[in-house]
């Protein structure tokens, strides 16, 4: 393989298992803008992941599963809001909750599933002309319709949404500092719950993009910590949705070697190949504390993980 070759096979393989996180990612990011910390994304993405497959055994449309797998998150997200926005429960608690509740159920209902491939997948799609772009085409113009959307169209939708409108200025003002924003005039419950469960929509739909884009098939596990990783890139990225598409395209990069290197016979132990992405997700977790000395990574929302009591601002 010439060498344009196979850094076009790197970047399209980054691309494709980055985009998982990415999505998970950018669906937590709009729970936590508007103060809530939502834990339960592993859940979120294996309920996600598990109606997708049960979808598309049905109807054979990807576009079905990948329609429901959003639904059943929102469904599960308003539960999730009900508990910490309304009834103010433990926000943690209810977060570790829903992964255990989300991932019980998903591994219940996968048996029939599992070991089986997915009746319809996304496939490819070739843009004319743009595929002819040297690397970045066959990596990115040459991919699923869920690759494009993840990283052609939401990191740009939600910058504008928190950073180019006077709504996403509300938004932020929430996670700052609900008593203001409520004595301001602003809704804050409702926003915080309507919020919320769109992240979780998204966070879902993470888990069917790994079912229906990335791994076409089910098994029990095989969210594999994806959840746990896109709450870190939060975190890494300063809460900003073009950093956390650049994290989860160095996880990719990290994921893709691994294949790349497993693929080419390249005598990497596999045991070292599997602990890669553990280990940068540890690093994930330590750089923010180093690189926010120098203000490269922005802190947390203010009031993120507070339960707000109107009756006290």
């Amino acid at each position: 393989m010439s060498m344009t070759g196979l850094l076009g096979s790197l970047l399209g393989n980054a691309l494709l298992s980055g985009g998982v996180l990415a999505m998970a990612g950018l669906g937590e990011l709009l729970a936590e803008r508007v103060g809530v910390l939502n834990l339960g994304v592993e859940g979120l993405m294996a309920l996600g992941g598990i109606t997708a497959i049960a979808t598309v055994a049905a109807t054979h449309d990807p576009y079905s599963g990948f329609a429901a797998a959003i639904a059943v998150g929102m469904a599960a997200g308003a539960v999730f809001a009900v508990a910490t926005v309304i009834m103010r429960a433990s926000q943690v608690l209810c977060g570790m909750a829903l992964t255990l509740g989300g991932t019980g159920l998903a591994a219940t209902l996968g048996r029939a599933y599992a070991g089986q491939p997915a009746q319809a997948v996304f496939e490819r799609i070739h843009i004319p002309l743009l595929d002819r772009i040297p690397i970045l085409g066959q990596a990115l113009f040459s991919q699923n319709l869920l690759v494009l959307l993840t990283w052609l169209v939401l990191p740009v939708a939600i910058h504008t949404l928190l950073f180019g409108t006077r709504h996403g200025l509300s938004l932020r003002a929430i996670g700052e500092n609900p008593a203001a924003a409520d004595a301001a005039g602003l809704r804050v419950t409702a926003l915080r719950f309507t919020y919320v469960t769109l992240g979780a929509g998204l966070s879902a739909g993470a888990g069917a993009y790994l079912t229906l884009g990335f791994v076409p098939s089910w098994s029990d596990g095989i969210v594999a910590g994806r959840g746990w990783i896109a709450v870190a890139l939060v975190i890494f990225a300063g809460y900003r949705p073009f950093r956390i598409a650049g994290g989860a395209l160095l996880f990719g990069l990290v994921n893709a070697f691994g294949y790349l290197a497993q693929a080419h016979d390249w005598g990497v132990p596999s045991a070292f190949l599997a602990m890669l992405p553990y280990v940068a997700t540890i690093l994930f977790m330590i750089l923010p504390a180093l690189l926010s000395r120098g203000r490269v990574i922005l802190p947390a929302p203010a009031a993120l993980g507070l339960p707000y009591y109107r009756d006290e601002r």
